[in-house]
């Protein structure tokens, strides 16, 4: 972007690739946010405490039209809509402050890509040096961006009367290679948008993108975990016998995994000093926390979620001990499907072939509990396809056969995992337990579940071992544990129906993987 458009030639006004410490300088003193005691910044975002999914946009144009998944998810907005905001933005950023970071992201550098974030404030350029790749002083020398983020949250756009749904707006334009944001301060919007732009195009060169957390075994073994929020990703992926190559969002090639970004965007809602102690130690100076409640000391309190629940800390993969460096590891031997199942009817853990892992990672079932949101007054069946609908912009079948050739090419061993509960659904049953969860998942990982004996589960299409060390064998077999077995056949085929019409929105699926579906008699 040419930032002349903006005035920005004078210097008193202009601040590329500044130091954290100099950022969070200007964000205090621009009045953004304050000092904790652990020296994180922390900020307000204001009314919009998390993404706003109705005021995402991608620009309709006929180089992309035909590879978009446009629906609800991916809506589509005109192109002469987007350049009105677009220069109201730059008009409105004239001669204002802006904070520009220069990095990039993608850890493999053949598949990497160079961004220029431009930010109306200082926090929020903090967040993009701090959580996406950064660059030598000596390599910015040299810097071309090749996708362009703008970030003006003081800007409120006028709803209908602009073409959009509401003062906010996050839009992809893939031609100008630009994504418009404005209205919302929250910074889950950069980068998810990031995201969203590395998951388009990364499967047109073959490479497969995941909404997923990895780590590395001293051998040099590599395992990935999807799941979607409150399933325990972050909490099983953090191992400290593992290096984590990264929490949320990787490339898979032919060399391996790759972790895109530099850093973590981790929740902090009931953080627990003791059981969370690398996210903890990890909020310090340099960090930002947004609408995190601070006491009369200036210490955090991670329990309050009067301002949300989705309080947030950015902070850089180096604040970690436990890390692997590069970004990158082999070709994982194992992949884990997490689930919170609060119906409390899949199995804890269950191995799935090729086909059921492609039928699951379609699905992305997990389940929303009572009080998460109004209206919810009983546990409630969600699915999000790839463990991450909202961003992934092609079809989900596109990512599910990725996933189906690189389990194939590198014999891969996939595992669904459910965390949830056991010995009836929330609220009679009890939540699994994270030390019989860790042993099942370091089982699968470590490999002792390749000379297990299985059986199969008829409910679920899937296949149960019958013993692991350190976890009782009845707990296994989630039927065991109800004491009315009625009551959970009952239940069970209330979740297969959901699984099944959930299903049909997908199109062009072959009967293999339909085969792999619950309650379905012709998986082997």
């Amino acid at each position: 972007m040419d930032l002349q458009c903006l005035g920005k030639h004078r210097e008193d006004k202009f601040y590329r690739n500044l130091k954290p410490a100099a950022l969070i300088a200007e964000a205090v003193r621009n009045g953004e946010g304050t000092l904790a005691e652990s020296g994180a910044l922390v900020v307000n975002t204001g009314k919009y405490t998390g993404r706003s999914p109705k005021d995402r946009f991608i620009v309709r144009q006929e180089s992309v039209n035909e590879l978009i998944n446009w629906g609800e998810v991916n809506l589509p907005i005109e192109e002469v809509v987007f350049d009105r905001l677009y220069e109201q933005v730059k008009s409105y950023l004239k001669d204002k402050k802006i904070y520009v970071f220069d990095g990039y992201v993608g850890a493999l550098k053949e598949y990497s890509m160079n961004i220029e974030v431009i930010n109306e404030y200082a926090s929020e350029a903090l967040m993009a040096t701090q959580l996406f790749r950064r660059y030598s002083e000596e390599e910015l020398k040299d810097f071309t961006p090749e996708f362009t983020v703008i970030a003006a949250p003081g800007f409120k756009a006028k709803g209908y009367e602009d073409g959009i749904n509401s003062e906010a707006f996050i839009i992809i334009n893939f031609e100008k290679k630009i994504v418009l944001i404005g209205g919302t301060q929250y910074s889950g919007e950069i980068k998810k948008s990031v995201f969203s732009i590395m998951n388009f195009l990364l499967p047109q060169k073959g490479v497969f993108p995941m909404h997923c957390s990895a780590n590395i075994g001293k051998s040099g073994d590599t395992a990935v975990f999807f799941g979607l929020s409150g399933t325990g990703k972050t909490t099983l992926s953090a191992d400290p016998e593992r290096k984590l190559i990264g929490d949320d969002e990787h490339g898979w090639c032919d060399k391996g995994v790759f972790n895109f970004e530099g850093g973590c965007y981790a929740k902090t809602i009931k953080l627990d000093k003791e059981k969370e102690a690398e996210i903890y130690n990890a909020l310090k100076f340099g960090a930002l926390l947004e609408n995190v409640v601070l006491d009369e000391c200036n210490r955090p309190m991670f329990d309050d979620d009067s301002l949300t629940e989705n309080t947030r800390g950015a902070y850089p993969l180096e604040y970690i001990e436990n890390v692997e460096e590069s970004g990158v590891g082999g070709n994982p031997e194992t992949i884990i499907f997490l689930t919170a199942d609060a119906f409390g009817v899949i199995p804890p853990i269950s191995k799935l072939s090729k086909e059921a892992a492609m039928y699951h990672f379609m699905s992305g079932y997990t389940s929303k509990l009572a009080g998460t949101e109004r209206g919810i007054t009983k546990p409630k069946a969600t699915f999000s396809a790839c463990f991450g609908e909202p961003f992934m912009l092609m079809k989900p079948e596109v990512y599910a056969k990725l996933l189906g050739e690189k389990i194939s090419s590198n014999n891969t061993e996939v595992y669904l995992v459910n965390t949830g509960w056991s010995g009836g659904e929330y609220g009679v049953g009890k939540r699994m337990n994270l030390s019989y969860t860790r042993a099942m998942v370091n089982a699968a990982i470590e490999g002792e579940l390749k000379n297990t004996e299985f059986e199969k589960d008829e409910n679920f299409n899937v296949f149960v071992p019958k013993e692991i060390k350190g976890v009782p064998s009845e707990i296994l077999n989630p039927r065991n544990t109800w004491s009315d077995k009625e009551a959970y056949d009952k239940k069970a085929k209330e979740l297969i129906e959901q699984f099944h019409m959930n299903f049909k929105k997908f199109e062009g699926v072959s009967d293999e993987i339909l085969g792999a579906a619950p309650g379905r008699k012709n998986n082997n």
